[in-house]
């Protein structure tokens, strides 16, 4: 256990940390995980109207540093591809 002030500030502080990246986690995995479900079901426009959910998630998830900025975008593209390769012809979202 901390003995000093500043350090059980510490453990409460990385405490409200965790929680906060264990549910944002949680969403996250949840998103793609009901994207992915949409795919292999052939509801395409419906995962492409769920795919700025999941780019977002990721985004944050990235941005806060619960992972890598390489690791979201490497993520958000093989979600593009799948979205892609089940029928779409062309790219599905629009900059």
């Amino acid at each position: 256990m901390p003995r000093t002030q500043s350090a059980k500030k510490a453990l409460r502080k990385s405490g409200r940390r965790r929680i906060q990246n264990v549910r944002r986690k949680e969403t996250a995995k949840a998103v793609v995980k009901e994207f992915r479900k949409l795919v292999l079901g052939g509801n395409i426009s419906e995962a492409k109207t769920c795919l700025p959910r999941v780019y977002k998630a990721l985004d944050k998830m990235a941005k806060v540093g619960i992972i890598k900025q390489g690791r979201a975008d490497r993520m958000k593209s093989r979600l593009t591809r799948t979205l892609v390769a089940s029928g779409q012809t062309s790219h599905p979202v629009q900059k």
